[in-house]
């Protein structure tokens, strides 16, 4: 009877308690409306609003609610960071009458086939003191023309990116934006020639991004321009200078020899680049990057890859000279030789060099090559495995090709061909089965099949080495993997044991 009746008072208490709250918030609700919000709160909802919304012009919504928002919005414009957005869909003129004189952002695209809405956009650019923003992919060459005879400079724009396909696109001047744009965080070309940019650099130090991709013969700058353009750029951390093409037979003629480092970049983190080996040699030779910590280049194709000075370049910072593990990847059209360095948990790509180039031959003498240059201040490479996605047929290729691409692989203790691949390193490591069995991978312990069940002849040539290596004092084993985990390594099978 006691736990009976203790439940009961329970449970009235319970109704009673709920009573009381749902009563506290009939009338909160009624109490406190919206007008009677502090100003100070409808500021901090409106910047939440604003914030969390993708539209620039979303603060156009709050001010036709009523006239108090209009005002409270009105007298935080840097707070709410109020900004009007020109397209080449809205009449800029009429826009700019009705609202206050704000930054000005200018976003166009998906032009018609007549381009209309060319003058909204330059109506905006006349408003070169107030644009903050211009933001135009697939640029019209009628719109660029009218852009690039304005001469006058651009105090506020902090972020101009510009892109275009069409092959007859005009050279930008050296004039273009004035010659000025002092507070430019982010610059983005995209097939538009602009070789005379070493001007607009100087201007401004505030650069935080610098893409100039799929640049055209015409917007061919030297390194050394860039490399003056840079000499100020202490924020700038992101890199990306791409050609669409090789140089010209002059250029090459005039290449600078190395330099000594003039110019630090502090705070770089990834860099890059598409071009001949040679430009980026006379880039990364004048120039320091402590933070870097990730590349990705992509080099022409040349019967010759001399890079003396990209070991430096790599072997001066800490994060390449933890690369732990190497992938090799083959396909129809380049090559690749990536790097890896372990974090906590996963391989993080630090390194991706590739190389435009076809045939099979050509594409293991690149790699031999460039795998000497950029390996030997890598004493942490541990782990290395090759991956095709061609179907390699053996072709003109000799042995002599696969043993001088891996010759550079001194302290590799893991090695993982692909399914493909194997035959190949097979043979390798089959003639290497004498005196020479630890001239090359000698400090090669474990070699990770993916096929689990080769060929005959394949396992009496590995089981060659394997013997030859055990007489060296140096022994090899042989494992499969289970599953190869996107290119990004290879997982052991614990149940399968050698073979």
């Amino acid at each position: 009877m006691k736990d009976s009746s203790s439940g009961k008072h329970t449970s009235r208490r319970q109704k009673v308690s709920e009573s009381w709250v749902e009563e506290g918030r009939q009338k909160l609700y009624l109490t406190v409306t919206v007008d009677k919000i502090p100003d100070d709160i409808l500021l901090e909802i409106f910047d939440f609003y604003l914030v969390s919304s993708s539209r620039e012009d979303a603060w156009q919504t709050l001010v036709h609610v009523c006239k108090r928002w209009r005002c409270i919005v009105f007298a935080s414009p840097r707070r709410l960071h109020l900004e009007l957005l020109c397209t080449n869909r809205r009449p800029v003129k009429k826009t700019m009458d009705i609202w206050p004189e704000l930054p000005v952002v200018i976003k166009a695209a998906s032009w018609n086939s007549r381009n209309l809405g060319v003058n909204n956009v330059a109506s905006a650019l006349k408003q070169h003191h107030r644009v903050c923003t211009i933001d135009i992919p697939g640029i019209p060459k009628s719109l660029l023309n009218r852009f690039m005879v304005m001469k006058k400079p651009f105090p506020s724009l902090k972020k101009l990116e510009l892109s275009s396909n069409d092959e007859s696109i005009p050279v930008l001047p050296d004039s273009f934006l004035g010659g000025s744009a002092p507070q430019l965080q982010t610059l983005s070309l995209s097939g538009i020639p602009f070789p005379g940019l070493q001007k607009l650099l100087l201007s401004t130090c505030d650069l935080v991004e610098l893409r100039l991709w799929d640049i055209p013969l015409s917007g061919y700058f030297s390194p050394e321009a860039i490399v003056t353009g840079l000499s100020a750029m202490t924020k700038l951390q992101h890199l990306r200078l791409e050609f669409r093409c090789p140089r010209s037979r002059i250029d090459r003629e005039t290449r600078l020899l190395p330099r000594l480092l003039r110019v630090v970049l502090p705070a770089l983190t990834s860099f890059d680049f598409k071009g001949d080996s040679e430009y980026f040699e006379d880039i990364i030779g004048q120039i320091g990057t402590p933070l870097l910590d990730q590349v990705d280049l992509t080099f022409f194709n040349q019967l010759i890859f001399d890079t003396p000075l990209l070991r430096d370049f790599l072997g001066r910072t800490e994060t390449f000279k933890a690369s732990h593990r190497a992938h090799l990847g083959f396909s129809y059209n380049d090559v690749k030789v990536r790097l890896y360095r372990r974090d906590e948990t996963d391989d993080r790509r630090i390194l991706s060099l590739a190389i435009l180039c076809m045939p099979m031959d050509w594409q293991l003498s690149a790699l031999a090559q460039v795998c000497s240059s950029i390996l030997s201040p890598l004493p942490a490479l541990e782990c290395l495995d090759i991956e095709t996605y061609r179907g390699i047929c053996q072709e003109d290729v000799e042995n002599t090709q696969w043993r001088e691409m891996l010759r550079p692989f001194t302290s590799v203790k893991g090695l993982a061909p692909c399914i493909n691949v194997f035959p190949f390193v097979v043979q390798v490591l089959e003639d290497l089965a004498g005196e020479s069995v630890t001239d090359m991978l000698p400090t090669l312990q474990n070699i990770y099949l993916e096929d689990p069940s080769p060929s005959e002849p394949l396992r009496k040539a590995i089981g060659k080495f394997i013997a030859a290596r055990q007489l060296s004092n140096c022994p090899v084993a042989v494992l499969r993997w289970a599953a190869r985990e996107g290119g990004l390594g290879w997982k052991i099978d614990p149940t399968a044991g050698n073979w």
